[in-house]
């Protein structure tokens, strides 16, 4: 029986995880760095919530941490195939989290110059490199691609027709930017060692094994100083951190406010996981106020700790809003 409780089980444990200050600092950095405009001092915190995950994509838990976690309300345990995609290796998840947290960033950018009616710069860029693929050594996530073959890229699905609309085996010429620098980079295309086709009659899609989005840009410099987190959860925060600095006044008023929540260039706060472990983790902060996305609504639901407000938002405009009405003592949209 003992021996058993140390066998591994295909779940994953979550917990409250660390919060991050998006107008403060961390070790003396700030985690949101404006320059080349007029910024402005603010008060508080607005806070971006995270889970901390036991078991990994294929690890699991052994038995005794998973009834550990069911009988703790601080903790939660899900079947690892909820959480991870099935054969997804350890490397492969963090590589996919920081690309998500950097593609967070960039949205986070774009939301609060449309909210601000500032303009955004546009860059296809590379974001994510695949190991054992035929893009690696050669393309670089970061990379600004202007042109495929001579032809000038201005959205990612042109990069993607560029590549599949030539046979495998095609030496397709990048012309790209990478650190401030003009290169030209021939990658040729393959096959997907995981590729579904297997009739021979049917045409095989090149692939040379890149992620690839439009990164977007101020007209003045925003610099993110936090590492080590990953996934999109923290747009929605970031966006508000940026709309703070960038604007006379705290919104805050000098209050603890946190949240979670994905965000798209337009603004739209989409759905996290872990929102019930994220909302202990911001009590146990001190907020006072947490921005839950509205599709989140029904975890959220009964699980509220004491002494925190719940806001239900659906877009960047709505959480703007929501701070407003409860610095100025009026009720807050509730999920229900």
């Amino acid at each position: 029986m003992g021996a058993a409780m140390f066998i591994p089980v295909p779940y994953v444990m979550t917990s409250p995880g660390p919060v991050f200050n998006t107008v403060g600092e961390i070790n003396d950095i700030e985690l949101i760095s404006i320059s080349g405009t007029q910024t402005y001092p603010t008060e508080g915190e607005l806070d971006f919530t995270t889970v901390s995950e036991f078991g990994g994509p294929q690890e699991g838990l052994e038995m005794f941490q998973a009834i550990w976690g069911w009988i703790s309300p601080d903790r939660r345990v899900v079947p690892r195939e909820s959480v991870y995609p099935e054969g997804e290796t350890e490397e492969e998840n963090i590589a996919r989290n920081v690309e998500a947290f950097s593609t967070s960033q960039s949205y986070a950018i774009a939301a609060a110059m449309d909210y601000l009616e500032q303009p955004v710069n546009e860059q296809v860029i590379v974001t994510s490199v695949g190991m054992d693929t035929p893009a690696q050594d050669k393309l670089r996530a970061g990379d600004e691609v202007l042109a495929v073959d001579g032809v000038e890229m201005t959205t990612p699905e042109q990069v993607v027709d560029a590549v599949r609309s030539k046979p495998v085996g095609t030496d397709l010429n990048f012309s790209i930017v990478r650190s401030g620098s003009k290169l030209e980079v021939v990658v040729t295309s393959s096959t997907r060692p995981d590729d579904p086709t297997t009739d021979q009659d049917e045409a095989t899609i090149p692939y040379i094994g890149i992620g690839i989005d439009i990164n977007y840009s101020a007209e003045f410099d925003i610099d993110f100083g936090v590492t080590g987190v990953g996934g999109p959860s923290a747009g929605m925060m970031f966006a508000i951190g940026i709309i703070d600095k960038l604007t006379p006044g705290a919104l805050t008023q000098g209050k603890v406010i946190a949240g979670t929540g994905t965000i798209d260039p337009d603004g739209n706060v989409g759905e996290i996981g872990g929102i019930q472990q994220k909302l202990i983790g911001a009590r146990d902060a001190g907020a006072v106020l947490f921005l839950a996305p509205e599709g989140n609504c029904d975890e959220v639901i009964g699980h509220v700790p004491n002494g925190l407000t719940v806001a239900a938002v659906a877009s960047l405009e709505d959480a703007m809003e929501e701070i407003e009405s409860f610095n100025n003592g009026d009720q807050v949209t509730a999920c229900s």
